[in-house]
């Protein structure tokens, strides 16, 4: 299977130095951590994003970053993990 250009080069929803292995990184740090934790992970960093997108070369890259694990913190939320 050939990726495509924009797949290839999605550093917010799939950076592929997180696609290494049979597991993505967020999956196995979700599994070693109590629900509470997870949360935490997620909370820091959104803020680690947030905080530092006006200083890098791609600040709306960062922005959108955050987005994600917003978005993932929503879900684990809706999901009932507390």
């Amino acid at each position: 299977i050939q990726l495509g250009e924009s797949m290839a080069k999605d550093n917010v929803n799939a950076p592929s130095h997180y696609l290494h292995g049979k597991k993505e990184t967020i999956d196995v740090i979700n599994d070693v951590m109590t629900a509470s934790e997870f949360h935490g992970y997620l909370k820091g960093n959104i803020l680690k994003y947030v905080a530092r997108y006006r200083f890098k070369n791609e600040p709306l890259e960062d922005l959108k970053k955050a987005q994600w694990y917003l978005n993932r913190l929503i879900q684990e939320v809706s999901n009932g993990s507390s």
